[in-house]
Protein backbone atom coordinates (compact mmCIF):
# COMPACT_ATOMS: atom_id res chain seq x y z
CA UNK A 1 0.00 0.00 0.00
CA UNK A 2 1.16 3.57 -0.57
CA UNK A 3 3.01 5.08 2.40
CA UNK A 4 1.30 8.39 1.82
CA UNK A 5 -1.86 9.04 3.82
CA UNK A 6 -3.62 10.01 0.59
CA UNK A 7 -6.04 7.30 -0.49
CA UNK A 8 -6.10 6.10 -4.10
CA UNK A 9 -9.12 5.13 -6.19
CA UNK A 10 -8.77 3.70 -9.68
CA UNK A 11 -11.98 4.30 -11.59
CA UNK A 12 -13.49 3.14 -14.86
CA UNK A 13 -12.35 -0.49 -14.61
CA UNK A 14 -13.98 -2.89 -17.05
CA UNK A 15 -12.35 -6.28 -16.45
CA UNK A 16 -11.84 -8.66 -13.56
CA UNK A 17 -8.17 -9.14 -14.43
CA UNK A 18 -7.38 -5.43 -14.34
CA UNK A 19 -9.38 -4.87 -11.18
CA UNK A 20 -7.37 -7.56 -9.37
CA UNK A 21 -4.05 -6.18 -10.63
CA UNK A 22 -4.95 -2.67 -9.51
CA UNK A 23 -6.02 -4.03 -6.13
CA UNK A 24 -2.70 -5.86 -5.79
CA UNK A 25 -0.81 -2.63 -6.55
CA UNK A 26 -2.43 -1.05 -3.49
CA UNK A 27 -5.61 0.77 -4.51
CA UNK A 28 -7.87 1.74 -1.61
CA UNK A 29 -10.93 1.85 -3.85
CA UNK A 30 -11.94 0.70 -7.30
CA UNK A 31 -14.73 2.22 -9.35
CA UNK A 32 -17.00 0.84 -12.04
CA UNK A 33 -19.14 3.05 -14.26
CA UNK A 34 -22.85 2.20 -14.31
CA UNK A 35 -23.76 5.04 -16.70
CA UNK A 36 -24.75 3.66 -20.09
CA UNK A 37 -23.63 6.77 -21.99
CA UNK A 38 -20.07 6.35 -20.75
CA UNK A 39 -17.43 4.60 -22.90
CA UNK A 40 -16.36 2.86 -19.67
CA UNK A 41 -19.82 1.42 -18.94
CA UNK A 42 -20.17 -2.27 -18.19
CA UNK A 43 -23.28 -4.31 -17.43
CA UNK A 44 -24.63 -4.82 -13.92
CA UNK A 45 -23.87 -8.55 -14.23
CA UNK A 46 -20.21 -8.02 -15.08
CA UNK A 47 -19.90 -5.34 -12.41
CA UNK A 48 -21.22 -7.73 -9.77
CA UNK A 49 -18.83 -10.46 -10.92
CA UNK A 50 -15.82 -8.12 -10.70
CA UNK A 51 -16.82 -6.72 -7.32
CA UNK A 52 -17.52 -10.12 -5.80
CA UNK A 53 -14.13 -11.42 -6.92
CA UNK A 54 -12.35 -8.36 -5.54
CA UNK A 55 -14.31 -8.66 -2.29
CA UNK A 56 -13.22 -12.28 -1.83
CA UNK A 57 -9.52 -11.49 -2.29
CA UNK A 58 -9.26 -7.87 -1.12
CA UNK A 59 -12.18 -7.36 1.28
CA UNK A 60 -10.95 -4.01 2.63
CA UNK A 61 -11.04 -2.23 -0.74
CA UNK A 62 -14.02 0.05 -1.29
CA UNK A 63 -16.08 -1.05 -4.29
CA UNK A 64 -17.61 2.03 -5.86
CA UNK A 65 -20.52 2.02 -8.30
CA UNK A 66 -20.67 5.30 -10.24
CA UNK A 67 -24.20 6.47 -11.08
CA UNK A 68 -25.55 9.56 -12.79
CA UNK A 69 -29.09 10.91 -12.35
CA UNK A 70 -30.43 7.38 -11.86
CA UNK A 71 -34.05 6.96 -10.64
CA UNK A 72 -33.98 6.14 -6.94
CA UNK A 73 -36.52 3.34 -7.31
CA UNK A 74 -34.24 1.64 -9.82
CA UNK A 75 -31.25 1.91 -7.47
CA UNK A 76 -33.32 0.54 -4.60
CA UNK A 77 -34.48 -2.38 -6.75
CA UNK A 78 -30.91 -3.23 -7.71
CA UNK A 79 -29.80 -3.15 -4.09
CA UNK A 80 -32.38 -5.57 -2.76
CA UNK A 81 -30.61 -8.65 -1.48
CA UNK A 82 -26.84 -8.50 -1.28
CA UNK A 83 -25.24 -5.58 -3.14
CA UNK A 84 -21.74 -6.14 -4.45
CA UNK A 85 -20.65 -2.51 -3.97
CA UNK A 86 -19.85 -0.71 -0.74
CA UNK A 87 -20.23 2.83 -2.12
CA UNK A 88 -22.62 4.62 -4.46
CA UNK A 89 -20.91 7.57 -6.15
CA UNK A 90 -23.44 10.10 -7.43
CA UNK A 91 -21.84 11.78 -10.42
CA UNK A 92 -24.75 13.74 -11.86
CA UNK A 93 -27.05 16.58 -10.85
CA UNK A 94 -28.46 14.87 -7.77
CA UNK A 95 -29.75 17.29 -5.12
CA UNK A 96 -29.81 17.05 -1.32
CA UNK A 97 -33.29 15.52 -1.28
CA UNK A 98 -32.04 12.77 -3.58
CA UNK A 99 -29.12 12.04 -1.22
CA UNK A 100 -31.50 11.91 1.75
CA UNK A 101 -33.76 9.40 0.00
CA UNK A 102 -30.84 7.16 -0.94
CA UNK A 103 -29.72 7.20 2.70
CA UNK A 104 -33.23 6.30 3.91
CA UNK A 105 -33.79 3.50 1.41
CA UNK A 106 -30.28 1.99 1.46
CA UNK A 107 -28.84 2.87 4.89
CA UNK A 108 -25.98 0.35 4.79
CA UNK A 109 -24.25 1.79 1.72
CA UNK A 110 -21.81 4.68 1.63
CA UNK A 111 -22.69 7.75 -0.45
CA UNK A 112 -20.10 9.84 -2.27
CA UNK A 113 -21.24 12.94 -4.15
CA UNK A 114 -19.26 14.34 -7.06
CA UNK A 115 -19.23 18.05 -7.90
CA UNK A 116 -17.93 19.45 -11.18
CA UNK A 117 -15.89 22.57 -10.57
CA UNK A 118 -15.84 25.22 -13.30
CA UNK A 119 -15.37 28.33 -11.15
CA UNK A 120 -14.54 28.98 -7.50
CA UNK A 121 -18.22 29.73 -6.84
CA UNK A 122 -19.08 26.10 -7.57
CA UNK A 123 -17.34 25.18 -4.32
CA UNK A 124 -19.94 27.16 -2.36
CA UNK A 125 -22.65 24.70 -3.42
CA UNK A 126 -21.02 21.81 -1.59
CA UNK A 127 -21.41 22.79 2.06
CA UNK A 128 -25.15 21.99 2.36
CA UNK A 129 -24.51 18.41 1.17
CA UNK A 130 -21.99 17.57 3.88
CA UNK A 131 -24.53 16.26 6.39
CA UNK A 132 -26.02 13.84 3.86
CA UNK A 133 -23.00 12.18 2.23
CA UNK A 134 -19.96 10.23 3.42
CA UNK A 135 -17.43 11.80 1.08
CA UNK A 136 -17.10 14.57 -1.49
CA UNK A 137 -15.46 14.21 -4.88
CA UNK A 138 -14.30 17.22 -6.87
CA UNK A 139 -14.06 16.74 -10.63
CA UNK A 140 -13.37 19.13 -13.48
CA UNK A 141 -16.24 20.68 -15.43
CA UNK A 142 -16.59 19.59 -19.04
CA UNK A 143 -19.40 20.42 -21.44
CA UNK A 144 -19.30 17.05 -23.19
CA UNK A 145 -19.11 14.69 -20.24
CA UNK A 146 -19.81 14.41 -16.51
CA UNK A 147 -16.48 12.70 -15.81
CA UNK A 148 -13.45 10.91 -17.20
CA UNK A 149 -12.43 13.82 -19.43
CA UNK A 150 -8.86 13.99 -18.14
CA UNK A 151 -9.16 17.74 -17.58
CA UNK A 152 -7.77 19.31 -14.40
CA UNK A 153 -9.49 21.67 -12.01
CA UNK A 154 -7.54 24.91 -11.70
CA UNK A 155 -5.19 24.47 -8.74
CA UNK A 156 -5.95 27.94 -7.42
CA UNK A 157 -9.49 26.77 -6.54
CA UNK A 158 -8.17 23.83 -4.51
CA UNK A 159 -5.84 25.38 -1.98
CA UNK A 160 -6.86 25.38 1.70
CA UNK A 161 -10.12 23.54 1.11
CA UNK A 162 -11.81 22.25 4.23
CA UNK A 163 -14.85 20.00 4.44
CA UNK A 164 -16.42 18.17 7.35
CA UNK A 165 -16.28 14.94 5.30
CA UNK A 166 -13.34 13.33 3.47
CA UNK A 167 -12.82 14.67 -0.03
CA UNK A 168 -11.38 13.16 -3.18
CA UNK A 169 -9.79 14.96 -6.11
CA UNK A 170 -10.45 13.76 -9.66
CA UNK A 171 -9.76 15.09 -13.13
CA UNK A 172 -6.51 14.67 -15.03
CA UNK A 173 -4.47 13.35 -12.10
CA UNK A 174 -1.06 12.17 -13.28
CA UNK A 175 2.46 11.82 -11.88
CA UNK A 176 3.28 15.32 -13.15
CA UNK A 177 0.65 16.78 -10.84
CA UNK A 178 1.10 14.48 -7.83
CA UNK A 179 3.73 16.55 -6.00
CA UNK A 180 1.51 19.61 -5.94
CA UNK A 181 -1.52 17.54 -4.98
CA UNK A 182 0.19 15.85 -2.03
CA UNK A 183 2.13 18.85 -0.74
CA UNK A 184 -0.16 21.80 -1.42
CA UNK A 185 -3.72 20.67 -2.19
CA UNK A 186 -3.76 17.74 0.27
CA UNK A 187 -7.03 15.93 -0.52
CA UNK A 188 -7.95 12.85 1.47
CA UNK A 189 -7.93 10.81 -1.72
CA UNK A 190 -7.17 10.94 -5.43
CA UNK A 191 -9.40 9.42 -8.10
CA UNK A 192 -7.54 8.32 -11.23
CA UNK A 193 -8.91 7.07 -14.54
CA UNK A 194 -8.02 8.46 -17.96
CA UNK A 195 -4.41 9.40 -17.18
CA UNK A 196 -3.46 5.71 -16.87
CA UNK A 197 -5.50 4.40 -19.80
CA UNK A 198 -4.62 2.90 -23.16
CA UNK A 199 -8.22 3.49 -24.22
CA UNK A 200 -11.43 4.17 -22.25
CA UNK A 201 -11.81 1.41 -19.69
CA UNK A 202 -8.50 -0.30 -20.52
CA UNK A 203 -5.81 0.63 -18.03
CA UNK A 204 -2.10 0.81 -18.80
CA UNK A 205 -0.91 -1.29 -15.87
CA UNK A 206 2.68 -0.13 -16.33
CA UNK A 207 1.52 3.47 -15.80
CA UNK A 208 -0.55 2.36 -12.83
CA UNK A 209 2.43 0.60 -11.27
CA UNK A 210 4.64 3.64 -11.91
CA UNK A 211 2.08 5.83 -10.16
CA UNK A 212 1.92 3.63 -7.07
CA UNK A 213 5.72 3.43 -6.89
CA UNK A 214 5.84 7.22 -7.05
CA UNK A 215 3.29 7.52 -4.25
CA UNK A 216 5.27 5.17 -2.01
CA UNK A 217 8.24 7.54 -2.21
CA UNK A 218 6.19 10.49 -0.94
Amino acid sequence: MPNTNTLVKICGLTSEEQALKVAKLGANAIGIISVQESPRYISAELKKKIFKTVESLYPKIERVSVLQNCPIDLINKNFLGNPSETIIQLHGDEDIDYCKKIREKIPNIGIWKAFRIKTEKDLDKIKPFEDFVDAILLDSWNQETYGGSGKKIKSIYLKNLQFSKPWWLAGGISIKWIDEILNEIKPDGIDISSSIEISPGIKDLNKAEELFKFLKKN
